[in-house]
């Protein structure tokens, strides 16, 4: 089949850091064909690359659908869900750049933390908060009112995520390793886990780039495990990890007027669905106290169900179009 427009379709993108997924969904919410790509980085190569650098998956899911990519716009809707579209201006950048290539008749940009909010509620109503390399909150309700932050790292006073984590159990180890802070078992625990013998040569590994520097992140999980040990310096970080979740989701909640409401909070991110029983336990606990009424969920479905359903809200599809989205993806055969 040629260029033709998907009536009430939309094309779904959910581009994070690492990947790309795009999913093509027809108005009764079955998917017609998906791809998936590698990361979204326009903050490195700028809006219109790395829009450009997208126009290979949509082909490629049009042409799993039998379609072609032409002059017709593909489907109504656009609904791209991106990493690092952190800014309502950086939205409108990368929103210019999508409607130069006509894929939809219509087009809407917002930050990828919106798709795991989605993909965790029935309706556009709730608050998420993704904790993976970085973290970040949003929040939704019907009417289109949003809760936000800028999500620039420390600049704009985050804290956590995988990352940060991993920086933080290396310090604090580093610190008890020469006597300047409280003993800890990070130190053994991290010198066991690089195969270094002793921490000081943990350190110039990283300096001299022995130890490649990505290889950083892999100080969080020894964080965890060591946490569920007991240890009390890597227990207090978990806890303050913990904590900013439960800030970032009590103001989301605060500026929506829902902290008195049975609303959920959808959690989601590497640190969170990896299951550590230490902080899933101690946010729970935490928004307890903080909003009482608040329905944490933790869920690890693909984000490219909340950007397709995104746009499926911005169609007015109906109920059983979401329904059959979400049960398209909950088969083995989903991407």
């Amino acid at each position: 089949m040629g260029a033709v427009m998907i009536p009430g379709g939309v094309l779904a993108f959910d581009a994070g850091n690492s990947k790309t997924d795009v999913a093509l969904v027809a108005a009764d919410g079955s998917v017609l064909g998906t791809a998936r790509g590698g990361g979204f980085e326009p903050q490195n190569i700028g809006a219109a690359a790395a829009v450009a650098g997208l126009e290979p998956l949509v082909i490629a899911a049009a042409a799993s659908a039998g379609l072609q990519v032409g002059d017709v716009p593909l489907v109504q809707q656009v609904s791209a869900c991106l990493a690092n579209a952190d800014l309502r201006i950086e939205e409108e950048w990368l929103a210019a750049a999508f409607e130069s290539y006509g894929w939809g008749e219509s087009v809407y940009v917002t930050n990828d933390t919106f798709a795991l909010l989605r993909a965790g509620v029935d309706e556009p109503r709730g608050v998420a908060v993704v904790c993976g390399a970085g973290i970040n909150c949003a929040g939704l309700l019907p009417d289109g009112r949003t809760a936000r932050f800028p999500a620039l790292g420390k600049l704009s006073g985050d804290w956590g995520g995988g990352q940060q984590l991993a920086e933080e159990a290396i310090w604090a180890a580093a610190r008890a390793d020469d006597g300047r802070g409280p003993a800890t078992a990070l130190v053994t625990a991290l010198t066991a886990h690089y195969g270094v013998p002793s921490f000081a040569a943990l350190l110039e590994g990283f300096h001299f780039g022995d130890i490649p520097s990505p290889r950083k992140l892999e100080a969080a999980p020894v964080l965890f495990h060591v946490a569920a040990g007991g240890d009390a310096v890597a227990t207090a970080i978990v806890r303050y990890q913990a904590e900013e979740i439960v800030a970032m989701a009590t103001v989301a909640l605060r500026q929506l007027d829902l902290l008195d409401d049975p609303v959920p909070v959808v959690l989601g991110g590497g640190v969170l669905t990896a299951g550590h029983p230490l902080l899933v336990e101690t946010v729970a606990h935490l928004l307890s106290e903080a909003a009482p009424k608040a329905i944490p969920r933790v869920i690890d479905v693909p984000p490219v169900v909340g950007a397709a359903l995104l746009g499926l809200d911005h169609t007015a599809a109906s109920p059983s179009a979401q329904a059959a989205l979400r049960a398209a993806f909950a088969s083995p055969s989903a991407a």
